[in-house]
């Protein structure tokens, strides 16, 4: 296997990413590699036909949900650092699948570190799989930790 030389973790501050973070520094600190903690953000703009919300009040919260990603990862990386891994953090904006793919490969990422669900049934259909789609169009070994 090749040295692993830089790891990815994607967040999204749930149960199941910090069971995840926690293996990605783990990995990251064994191999001396630096850590890239990274997050998806989603910004869906008001559904037509609900209620108005003007442009002011979008644009500050849109601001606000900014800066408490970037204060998160923050968190994250100060983390990672106490630990003594190297670490970085990252924000992209998008479809979560997407972005995550798309920075592992501009980042060349040697392995990505992803929590899991564990969502079966309706549940996984309905709300879809983040960590099934990055496993299908990622280009390098994908880990998935189980939340729970």
């Amino acid at each position: 296997m090749a040295k692993i030389r830089t790891v990815m973790v994607a967040s999204d501050f749930s149960r199941a990413s910090r069971v995840a973070f926690a293996r990605a520094v783990e990995l990251a600190k064994a191999n001396r590699a630096r850590l890239l903690v990274m997050h998806a953000l989603t910004l869906v703009p008001p559904m037509p036909g609900g209620e108005y919300i003007p442009p002011q009040t979008w644009d500050r919260i849109e601001r606000a949900t900014r800066a408490e990603v970037r204060k998160e990862i923050e968190a994250l990386v100060a983390k990672a650092k106490r630990a003594g891994v190297r670490a970085a953090g990252l924000v992209m904006v998008g479809s979560p699948y997407e972005v995550i793919v798309r920075a592992a490969r501009s980042k060349r990422v040697d392995v990505l570190v992803l929590g899991t669900h564990g969502r079966t049934g309706l549940a996984r259909f309905f709300l879809g799989s983040v960590a099934t789609r990055v496993l299908a169009t990622a280009h390098c070994p994908v880990l998935t930790v189980r939340g729970r």
